[in-house]
């Protein structure tokens, strides 16, 4: 069964999305990649939004007027790709929405923007999470392999002087999502980070947050004497052939 949820934006902007369960929420992780791709965009763009969700991504862009339509987008879950072709047209977003794993459904394609709000955590941390209840969390055990798949293949589809956006989670393997991104482009840029407190829901784990540290699965900072997580969110640019 279907329902609404309210996204904001910004303080002037709020969206009413479609979803279903199963399918992934919006959160500060997705507002971090749209002022990512507002803060370097100036144009319309041919732009791919791959593991759409709920299409928030795709539809804050069109409403900043920087697609060049139709928006492409895709996702595994065949429940995103119906809620997400209902949320585009709620917005009169013109869009070609595809269910397929990553790059398939784009195989002969090229993007001047590829937006990628996939990510992941390590797999002791999403066992012990609730974020992840009925939706795939296969990542591998740092949580980085599906991360560290996408950046060795984005290039092949990306025009020249393209841009690729994707998140990088502090509940992962940080420094091989980075490695695997300047293995495969020249420039790789920060372009926006926040800093979040441990949930509660981690808190009576923490002597394990703490080992998986130490072995570089996730990275954990303390300051004031607080357990801070930590979202970045990178652009990589020219990719090295």
């Amino acid at each position: 069964m279907n329902n609404e949820i309210k996204f904001s934006l910004s303080s002037e902007l709020e969206l009413n999305l479609i979803t279903s369960p199963n399918v992934f929420t919006p959160n500060a992780t997705t507002n971090l990649l749209i002022d990512a791709v507002k803060g370097m965009i100036s144009e319309r763009s041919s732009v791919l939004d791959l593991g759409c969700g709920t299409g928030a991504v795709g539809i804050a862009l069109h409403l900043q007027s920087l697609v060049l339509e139709p928006l492409c987008a895709s996702d595994l879950s065949k429940q995103s790709v119906l809620c997400s072709r209902d949320n585009f047209e709620r917005y009169n977003c013109v869009a070609e929405v595809h269910e397929g794993s990553l790059f398939e459904p784009w195989m002969d394609r090229k993007f001047d923007v590829i937006v990628d709000d996939i990510s992941g955590i390590a797999q002791k941390v999403a066992e012990i999470s609730p974020w992840f209840q009925g939706v795939p969390c296969d990542t591998g055990n740092d949580g980085v392999d599906l991360v560290v798949d996408i950046i060795s293949n984005a290039s092949k589809y990306m025009e020249d002087g393209g841009h690729f956006f994707f998140p990088v989670l502090s509940l992962s393997n940080v420094d091989r999502i980075l490695q695997a991104a300047n293995e495969n482009f020249e420039n790789v840029e920060r372009v926006g980070k926040i800093d979040w407190p441990l949930p509660k829901e981690l808190k009576a784990y923490i002597p394990l947050l703490r080992e998986l540290s130490k072995e570089g699965a996730i990275k954990l900072e303390e300051k004031f004497g607080m357990i801070l997580c930590y979202t970045e969110v990178y652009c990589a640019t020219n990719p090295i052939k």
